[in-house]
């Protein structure tokens, strides 16, 4: 059968070929397009939700944790400790935070309210990070996020790029080696927030744990320290995703991104870890 079907083919071949032939229905069918992007999911739901969830509940932690913060760094000369900045001895180059900001927040004397609000949604950031890690670990996504040796020698080649010092593109992978980085760090930052949180909010009934954080003020630095950071990838993160332009929003959105056709799959990229 195979014989008769390729000299069938070899038939239609020579007719199409001579001046004032029939043309054969073989001849007739027009060539197919070769499709050069493909759609392919990128995020499940349940991590677009949790990112989702996270991002207005991290911002109310971030302001509400603001107003409490006032109340420890007005009347700076009765609580000089209290008071973070940068400088060096007796000069300050810059003062954690201007009064400009507690103004903008309009921070002052709301010391309750910020309480109030923290207390709230430290369980919603708690439990929705617990949700994060655990469907990270039942799924299996956790192999395409925990950093490998090469994915540190990756994230300078991302810095690099990202800074127009080369022009060495670096791999397109569903997480890059920065992103791996950066990502598995935040996991480990919301636990120092939430253990940091807990030492300085009840620091005579888990003394354990102030005491093991460093007692009650290193504690408290600790937590600060931490809410900087991720002050600092969130802006990181936000501009990043501009960068890279709709189609990375597309995918924390809908789930979907467009990729070339010839890329490795997401899915074949976990096999590989």
């Amino acid at each position: 059968m195979q014989n008769v079907a390729s000299g069938a083919e070899g038939v239609a071949a020579v007719v199409s070929a001579v001046p004032g032939a029939v043309p054969t229905p073989a001849a007739l069918e027009p060539e197919r397009a070769v499709a050069s992007i493909r759609l392919e999911k990128k995020h499940p739901l349940a991590i677009r939700w949790m990112h989702w969830i996270n991002f207005p509940v991290l911002f109310t932690m971030i302001w509400s944790g603001m107003l409490i913060y006032w109340g420890d760094s007005d009347n700076a000369y009765q609580h000089p400790h209290r008071i973070y900045r940068i400088g060096i001895g007796s000069f300050t180059l810059f003062r954690f935070w201007p009064e400009w900001v507690y103004t903008w927040l309009n921070a002052p004397y709301r010391i309750t309210v910020g309480l109030g609000w923290h207390f709230v949604f430290m369980w919603i950031f708690a439990i929705n990070g617990l949700c994060y890690v655990t469907y990270l670990w039942l799924s299996g996504n956790w192999r395409l996020l925990v950093p490998t040796l090469g994915s540190w020698k990756e994230a300078i080649q991302v810095t690099l790029y990202d800074l127009h010092l080369t022009k060495v593109h670096p791999p397109a992978k569903k997480f890059n080696g920065a992103q791996k980085i950066a990502y598995s760090a935040i996991i480990l930052m919301g636990l120092g927030s939430l253990l940091t949180g807990l030492a300085i909010y009840k620091p005579s009934q888990a003394h354990y744990l102030t005491s093991l954080l460093g007692g009650y003020e290193m504690a408290r630095w600790e937590h600060f320290f931490l809410t900087i950071g991720f002050m600092a990838f969130f802006l990181l993160h936000v501009g990043q995703v501009i960068k890279t332009g709709w189609n990375n929003f597309r995918g924390m959105v809908s789930g979907y991104e467009i990729r070339p056709a010839d890329s490795t799959p997401y899915t074949e990229e976990r096999r590989d870890v």
